[in-house]
């Protein structure tokens, strides 16, 4: 961090027991989920779950913030659809995504633009840019 840096905000969170039966808590105990395998029998989420929950409602804020940059205000019904893949190639986990953004009523072109924008500022895709697999479509 620079020395202009402004810390705003860390989220703390206790695992145990991994994606198999385990559970997560945040030290605030605003979240306290039970972790279960990707497409298996457990009654909990994911990591991947949480990951596209996390990323999508960041990346609709990234989007407000573009908006408003324009003095446009987002449709009430702008919605994304967030996709995170468990991949397994030769032996080697990675993660690859979409993001497919619906913002109803918008001209086209406007709605690009707040998109790719919101990619640009949002941190999650700042964190994941050049080490994972990301489409952003506009739907």
């Amino acid at each position: 961090m620079t020395q202009a840096a402004k810390l705003l905000y860390t989220a703390s969170t206790h695992t145990s027991g991994g994606r198999h039966d385990g559970i997560s808590r945040s030290s605030d105990g605003r979240l306290d989920v039970k972790l279960s395998p990707p497409g298996g029998t457990g009654i909990g989420t994911n990591p991947e779950q949480l990951f596209a929950a996390g990323w999508s409602a960041c990346f609709e804020g990234a989007m407000e913030i573009a908006a408003r940059k324009r003095k446009i205000e987002l449709p009430r019904k702008c919605a994304i659809d967030a996709e995170i893949d468990l991949v397994l190639d030769e032996g080697a986990y990675s993660l690859s995504a979409r993001l497919n953004v619906s913002l109803p009523g918008l001209d086209r072109e406007i709605a690009r633009g707040i998109v790719d924008e919101a990619h640009q500022t949002c941190p999650y895709s700042k964190a994941v840019r050049g080490n994972i697999d990301v489409t952003v479509a506009l739907i």
